[in-house]
């Protein structure tokens, strides 16, 4: 039986890059979305939909259904002084903030005397991944999750001081 859109689904997994593992939740916490809202890449989410409970299997995801293309213009060079205080290197991925206010992630792919050249490529974009998948459990969402989109074992629990209940101070008040 097919998994179906707005359905909970509890997935393990570990990905691969040819033979380096790039990501892994196996023998940790569960993944956890709702299934048909974009909360994972495409080419994982089509590659378990026939799958049931209990079922593993290795799902190959080519780029542009995992983190797209690489793209050679997505560099940009920037004056060295605006990284004062960070001991710089090749490789190294930094977050700082976009023209939207939201988080973006570069690497630096080179170190001038006086630019650095950033990458705001994906990390994986261009790579052909490999998913060794278990399907750990598939339900039915709730009206609230359906209406948030939030599965219920991924929501924060909030007890009006951070979660932490129990009485215990947490330092909100």
């Amino acid at each position: 039986m097919a998994i179906e859109a707005n359905q909970i689904v509890s997935i393990e997994y570990e990905v691969k890059d040819g033979d380096t593992v790039v990501d892994s939740n196996v023998g940790g916490a569960p993944l956890v979305f709702m299934f048909g809202k974009g909360q994972i890449i495409s080419g994982l989410e089509n590659g378990i939909v026939d799958m049931a409970i209990g079922e593993k299997g290795n799902v190959l995801v080519e780029p542009e259904d995992a983190y797209g293309e690489l793209n050679s213009e997505a560099q940009q060079e920037v004056p060295k002084d605006q990284f004062a205080g960070i001991d710089l290197e090749i490789g190294m991925t930094l977050y700082g903030q976009g023209e939207d206010g939201g988080t973006v992630q570069v690497i630096v792919k080179d170190i001038g005397e006086e630019n650095v050249i950033i990458d705001f490529n994906h990390p994986l974009a261009g790579k052909t991944l490999m998913f060794s998948v278990t399907v750990n459990n598939v339900r039915d969402a709730s009206a609230e999750e359906v209406m948030t989109g939030i599965p219920a074992e991924n929501q924060q629990e909030n007890d009006g001081c951070g979660g932490t209940g129990g009485g215990t101070s947490c330092g909100c008040n």
